[in-house]
């Protein structure tokens, strides 16, 4: 059995991209809004296995993943009639377009299967002109080398330099791929998850990430999809987005990080933030 929960927030627009114009917070994928995803969602399908468990009467005991083993859940999506796969390889559904979660329960209980549904993409490939970073050189082809929300949550060293200018003000993952399909026409908001929101996660200013300590940093992101990412990585992410921003009032910030941050990794990208700000200053005079 597969499931699917929708996350569009009814402040994030259906289609169109979030971006940050003042260079003050960065941008944030929009599930990371929320508390972490495997969290909430598990617990529900949770409940929803020991249901299945009753109903089968068997000893045997359901299992249930929300990307946390060895499922391809994409795939059983597909052939369970959630969606489709789009250019862009990722699933898109057409009443919920391209913001839900997946879950999946494996359980004995005999259920009558559902169709599968046909790639509905067309001649449309927005999906892959959208990508900074050309991480879509061809339909349902993705070179996770190059994709930002790999580099940026998944990669543990450094970010290859001529991706770095690409990366904007995103600081954890990547929606431009999904937020320019046009299947999100039919996108339902949903108000079910607002408990689970984190405002403040998404309005912290990039200085006040880049200050941080190891402790502060996993008191701040402890439960949320950021924890994962270690303060290392984060801060990597940050200090890049700052050189993107090209304002100067970000310098002293950037060079305590050089000269005093434990990590070497941090240092390394705040060193490029620097450089890139001296060479490429924000028009901007008052910045």
């Amino acid at each position: 059995m597969v499931v699917a929960q929708n996350y569009l927030h009814p402040d994030q627009p259906a289609g169109g991209l979030i971006t940050d114009p003042s260079g003050e917070t960065g941008v944030l994928a929009r599930y990371a809004w929320y508390r972490d995803y495997h969290d909430f969602v598990g617990e529900r399908l949770k409940l929803l296995a020991e249901f299945m468990d009753e109903l089968s009467g068997l000893e045997s005991r359901s299992l249930w993943y929300v990307d946390t083993g060895p499922v391809l859940e994409r795939s059983y999506a597909h052939r369970a009639g959630i969606g489709f796969v789009g250019k862009h390889t990722n699933l898109i559904s057409r009443e919920l377009g391209n913001w839900f979660f997946l879950g999946e329960v494996l359980t004995q209980v005999r259920l009558e299967p559902d169709s599968s549904q046909p790639n509905r993409c067309g001649t449309c490939r927005r999906c892959l002109d959208a990508c900074p970073t050309g991480a879509l050189p061809e339909p349902f082809r993705l070179d996770a080398r190059r994709c930002i929300s790999y580099l940026t949550i998944e990669h543990k060293g450094s970010i290859p330099e001529e991706i770095r200018p690409l990366m904007g003000q995103r600081i954890f993952g990547c929606d431009d791929c999904l937020a320019v399909c046009p299947w999100n026409r039919f996108a339902k908001q949903s108000r079910e998850l607002e408990s689970f929101l984190n405002p403040e996660l998404r309005n912290r200013p990039l200085e006040r990430w880049l200050g941080m300590n190891d402790k502060e940093f996993r008191e701040t992101t402890r439960g949320t999809p950021l924890f994962r990412t270690r303060r290392g990585r984060f801060l990597r992410n940050v200090a890049i987005a700052m050189g993107n921003s090209r304002q100067r009032r970000y310098l002293a910030s950037l060079e305590q990080a050089v000269m005093h941050d434990p990590d070497a990794l941090v240092q390394e990208h705040a060193s490029w933030a620097i450089q890139h700000i001296t060479d490429n200053p924000d028009p901007d005079p008052s910045q």
